[in-house]
């Protein structure tokens, strides 16, 4: 893997998991010079949940989406991204089995992800949010649920969300990339069990709100049925500060989009609202390019 540092630009972390990652790394491809991008570890469903409970291993899911999200061969790539069809194997993707057997190899999680994105050219780094897989519980209208399928299934409203362990260790390449950015994203995609997870590690949370870059919360597009059925774009803002972040220095959300916002709603919070056209022409996903011109604008500082 060719290093990152050869690229001039900015430092980018993006937070979160699942597709929702993996667009905001590819708009951050098109404006910045170093990547990092900070996962997950919550996830418990499909291949990545059966191989964490079959072999005690983190979840190599969300990792695996991110590194391709970032590869420069896309030969490689595609092959990763391979998902068997019947027998044993059936709806595992090879890249997560690779990074199975990378990681019992190597006896470390960190090196087997070091590996893969090596083979893949990664233009960037990927790094699991904690040194170790976490439990997302959550208050469902009052009743707790556990893991994060079982979560993103209920069919009641989300009030809260939390992690099991609860003073679980944020991985280091984190905290010191935070305390590096230029920029931190927190990237759209499942609210209460991509992005929340990984700002319900104390550290990590700690780290954002003292990095030096502005924080820039990109919202969904669109409900995420039934997890975010009947909230509003605020709420996805609210949501996230009211888990304990201090700061959401500015909003972008889709204009004239799905998810009402109320921009003096925002302002309230102390985030600046940003509307801007960032959905693809059929506005089911983010649009890489548009999104990287709307972020790239945003990079500084904050304003305190």
């Amino acid at each position: 893997m060719r290093p990152v540092t050869e690229r001039r630009g900015p430092a980018v972390v993006a937070l979160g998991g699942g597709h929702g990652l993996a667009a905001a790394l590819r708009a951050a491809r098109r404006y910045a010079g170093t990547i990092t991008a900070v996962v997950s570890m919550a996830d418990d469903g499909g291949s990545s949940g059966r191989l964490r409970r079959d072999l005690d291993m983190p979840p190599p899911g969300d990792v695996r989406t991110c590194l391709v999200a970032l590869a420069r061969e896309a030969g490689w790539a595609e092959v990763v991204e391979h998902r068997f069809e019947g027998g044993a194997l059936d709806g595992h993707a090879l890249g997560n089995l690779m990074l199975a057997g990378l990681t019992a190899t190597l006896d470390d999680f960190g090196r087997a992800v070091t590996a893969l994105a090596t083979l893949l050219d990664a233009e960037g780094t990927v790094v699991p949010a904690t040194t170790e897989p976490v439990v997302l519980t959550a208050d469902v209208d009052g009743q707790q649920v556990e893991g994060q399928v079982a979560v993103s299934r209920s069919a009641g409203r989300v009030r809260r969300v939390g992690i099991v362990p609860k003073d679980a260790r944020a991985h280091g390449q984190a905290i010191q990339a935070l305390a590096e950015a230029d920029q931190v994203v927190l990237a759209p995609g499942s609210l209460f069990t991509s992005l929340l997870p990984v700002l319900c590690v104390e550290e990590l949370r700690a780290a954002v709100d003292a990095s030096p870059g502005r924080v820039v919360q990109v919202c969904n597009l669109g409900p995420q049925v039934p997890e975010t059925e009947g909230l509003t774009g605020n709420d996805h803002l609210d949501a996230v500060l009211d888990h304990g972040l201090a700061r959401v220095d500015a909003f972008v959300y889709q204009r004239d989009g799905r998810l009402a916002v109320d921009d003096d709603a925002v302002r309230s919070r102390g985030s600046e609202p940003v509307a801007a056209d960032v959905a693809d022409p059929r506005g089911l996903a983010h649009d890489p390019d548009a999104l990287a011109t709307v972020l790239g604008c945003l990079l500084g500082p904050t304003a305190t």
